[in-house]
């Protein structure tokens, strides 16, 4: 790879109802040390103001550029050579996180960028961040995906994770280090690594050419652990000085400290998914699977998370998604959600 300075990163943040926190994501990423970021932030079709915020962007000195998603092939440029370019796809559809992240990544493929960086619009880097992803690279040309080390903004100074693990019976994903403490913790080693959690993946150029970009199917859930078992000889790798914040659980009611049973909208998913994944890399396991997430889901009705149990088993089941699915997604997104 090339001279840091000179390596080129495209930068994808996936953004859905996200007014809240997307001006400190993309503020944060336009105060990165290294200078040559191509930004893309795809709008999943918003229903709130992430478009308004979008727009003043747009208006002031940060020069943000919005298209429609059909214009996402236009090479969009800023007279200021040394600031990173950044540009807005306005997707009329919600095409759910892997769909968005592919319509950046088409974007910043056509523009032959060396590094390609997903990144949640709930996420705010450090400084550094972007340089330490671009330095490791350069250790390990042959990489495919690379994370960093992802910590919570509340509780302070907790991980969320250093990176996942999958098990291979229910399909369970796990956190390593998760909760622990951000300034003692020893990183992990590379090949502790199974999967990168989408929060922040890095991937090469050669992973792109080889693997192809996410699967779309899932919606929403496990198309990162996907993306990564698809990996083949393709190495996973762990940035130590690379570092993220992150809100977590910001639009779709993923678990959060404090919350672990996660919403309806999100149990769906998530368990649909799990499923998913278990047919496709491990179907010797799928029955246990299926009797490891209906435990789950009796708990959760025992519990008294009724709601919440009821997205779940219908996800599992394969059933018509609950109405906190329904009511959240236009006939077009229901249509994408439910392949």
């Amino acid at each position: 790879m090339s001279h840091d300075a000179e390596v080129s990163v495209g930068v994808v943040v996936v953004a859905f109802n996200s007014e809240d926190v997307i001006r400190d994501c993309i503020q944060s990423l336009l105060s990165s040390s290294h200078r040559n970021l191509r930004i893309v932030v795809v709008d999943n079709a918003s229903t709130d103001g992430t478009m308004k915020v979008l727009h003043d962007l747009e208006a002031g000195p940060s020069g943000v550029a919005v298209l429609d998603a059909e214009e996402r092939l236009k090479r969009v440029t800023r007279e200021a050579p040394d600031c990173p370019d950044v540009t807005v796809l306005r997707s009329a559809v919600n095409l759910g996180y892997a769909g968005g992240v592919n319509l950046g990544l088409d974007f910043l493929m056509a523009q032959d960028c060396d590094l390609y960086w997903v990144l949640n619009p709930d996420c705010r880097v450090f400084p550094e961040t972007a340089s330490a992803f671009v330095a490791k690279a350069g250790d390990v040309p042959g990489f495919g995906l690379m994370g960093g080390r992802v910590i919570y903004v509340s509780p302070e100074n907790r991980i969320q994770t250093d990176g996942g693990r999958v098990n291979p019976r229910s399909g369970m994903c796990s956190n390593i280090h998760l909760f622990a403490d951000a300034e003692s913790t020893p990183h992990p080693k590379d090949e502790d690594l199974q999967y990168i959690p989408g929060a922040c993946i890095v991937a090469s150029r050669r992973y792109l050419q080889t693997v192809g970009k996410m699967e779309d199917d899932y919606f929403l859930y496990y198309e990162e652990v996907d993306w990564a078992f698809r990996r083949g000889e393709l190495s996973l790798v762990h940035a130590d000085k690379a570092r993220v914040l992150h809100h977590a659980g910001t639009a779709i009611g993923s678990p959060v400290v404090g919350k672990e049973q996660g919403s309806s909208f999100s149990n769906y998913f998530n368990y649909r998914n799990r499923i998913r994944f278990v047919r496709r890399f491990f179907p010797q396991n799928l029955a246990y699977a299926y009797l490891y997430s209906a435990a789950k889901v009796v708990k959760l009705a025992l519990q008294g998370h009724f709601v919440e149990a009821d997205g779940a088993a219908r996800g599992l089941l394969g059933l018509r998604p609950p109405k906190s699915v329904r009511s959240r997604l236009t006939p077009e997104a229901y249509r994408l959600a439910t392949r």
